[in-house]
């Protein structure tokens, strides 16, 4: 039936070569006709025949054929009104032709054009509107940042938890950057001073939040701009840290029931010996009993110096003298030199994190020579810096960094880090993990210098 219909429109399809041959061989044969019609009534006067010949096919002509172009011209204008829709994005205008000839192809091209164009709108809004549900409704604080020639830093986009985050729930769009920071922590300014990805505490005590940062630089309409993710992960590192302790206590119970069972076959079999009077073995016996007690007591002393960790008993500190002392034990390269006025610190404790963070820093594949540490004293705080050049974190790894007994060593205690954090949070400070830029990690303490 279709292709009956396809048929039977063909077959009566006029073009417009058509259409208008007959228009013009019509007006011919009508001024052909008034011709010889005048020249019968009128002999032997070609002038006045003429004159009455253009005086009546003029008009007809020029009456007959804008009533032929007319239609076309509304046409035309219509089509500039729909192409001018469609350019500001509405989609919703069709036209229609009522003969069977090109225009009606073209205007069928147009409105077939007009219904792809529409669906594709339709299926981009509803896109769009997913994706800005998705965006709206996650807990990462999301922020699009884009860079001014002047060096400004305007916010362009934020989503609900940004808004909750950075400004108390209200619009940010438009902000400076550097205006919202300002109400903000300065953990947060500090871990984007840095640049890179990097992990960072937030307040002090039971309100202590942790953050991870993760920034990304694309250009958007000739424009540089920059994507800047805050993921809190307070509850997460919690709840790491409890199974964490859980796998703990099973690794203490295990290592305590191998160290105890020996110890009391031992014992047992020492007073069998003196209640038979054989002594000649009680050395051999008391010898491993003490080997396998100081192996327990270095095991329990390993975990114990973490979870009892003194309060920060604050000395002046000399620099140079303190890292002598520092260099006597593990190497490094001091960048720049070392604040003149002395440090009010536990020494032992911070001892203790460096020397933490600089073995780290050597276990990280880094060359020697580019293990680094940096001490600055600004506005009011202590900065000291370890840097170096190894592989760094993946964003799994900065994650949990933190999280005590967390390590990706075969070997190692997971205590390093933990430790750092817990002498630098005792004396008030905070510590920021950052990727650096060409590779390897940074790892800041920041402390309060009176």
């Amino acid at each position: 039936m279709s292709a009956a219909r396809s048929a039977s429109r063909i077959g009566m399809r006029l073009s417009l070569v058509t259409r208008w041959s007959a228009l013009v061989g019509t007006l011919l044969a009508i001024g052909i006709l008034i011709t010889l019609l005048l020249d019968h009534l009128l002999p032997g006067q070609p002038a006045i025949v003429f004159a009455l010949c253009l005086a009546c096919v003029v008009p007809i002509s020029i009456i007959t054929i804008r009533a032929q172009i007319q239609p076309i011209l509304s046409l035309f204008r219509a089509l500039e009104g729909t192409v001018i829709s469609y350019r500001d994005g509405d989609f919703s205008f069709g036209l229609h032709w009522p003969q069977n000839d090109e225009l009606a192809d073209l205007v069928a091209a147009h409105n077939a054009l007009g219904d792809v164009l529409r669906e594709q709108r339709l299926d981009l809004m509803q896109r769009e509107l997913l994706l800005d549900t998705m965006v709206q409704n996650t807990p990462v604080a999301m922020l699009l940042v884009a860079d001014a020639a002047a060096g400004a830093r305007t916010i362009v986009y934020g989503n609900l938890a940004a808004r909750q985050l950075l400004n108390c729930g209200r619009k940010l769009e438009g902000h400076q950057l550097a205006d919202i920071l300002e109400q903000s922590s300065a953990a947060l300014r500090e871990a984007l001073a840095r640049g890179g990805d990097g992990l960072f505490t937030s307040g002090d005590g039971e309100d202590e939040e942790v953050y991870h940062l993760a920034r990304r630089h694309f250009s958007l309409n000739g424009r540089r701009h920059e994507l800047l993710l805050l993921r809190q992960l307070t509850v997460e590192l919690r709840r790491q840290e409890v199974q964490t302790w859980k796998k703990v206590i099973r690794v203490i119970s295990h290592e305590l029931n191998n160290s105890l069972a020996p110890l009391t076959s031992l014992a047992h079999s020492g007073a069998e010996l003196v209640r038979r009077g054989q002594t000649e073995r009680l050395p051999q016996i008391l010898e491993t009993i003490e080997e396998r007690t100081r192996h327990l007591e270095t095991f329990i002393l390993g975990y114990a110096r973490f979870a009892k960790l003194p309060t920060p008993r604050l000395e002046a500190c000399n620099w140079d003298g303190f890292l002598a002392q520092l260099a006597s034990q593990v190497a490094f390269r001091l960048i720049g030199a070392a604040p003149t006025a002395p440090a009010s610190i536990d020494t032992a404790q911070i001892e203790q994190a460096l020397l933490n963070l600089l073995k780290n820093a050597h276990e990280s594949g880094s060359p020697p020579q580019q293990v680094e540490l940096q001490i600055q004293r600004m506005a009011g705080m202590l900065r000291i810096e370890v840097l170096d050049r190894g592989q760094g974190m993946n964003e799994a790894v900065l994650m949990n960094a933190l999280v005590p007994f967390y390590s990706t060593k075969r070997s190692g205690t997971g205590l390093g880090l933990a430790l750092a954090r817990e002498i630098a949070e005792a004396h008030g400070g905070r510590i920021l993990l950052a990727n650096r830029d060409g590779g390897g990690l940074a790892v800041t303490l920041i402390l309060p210098a009176p």
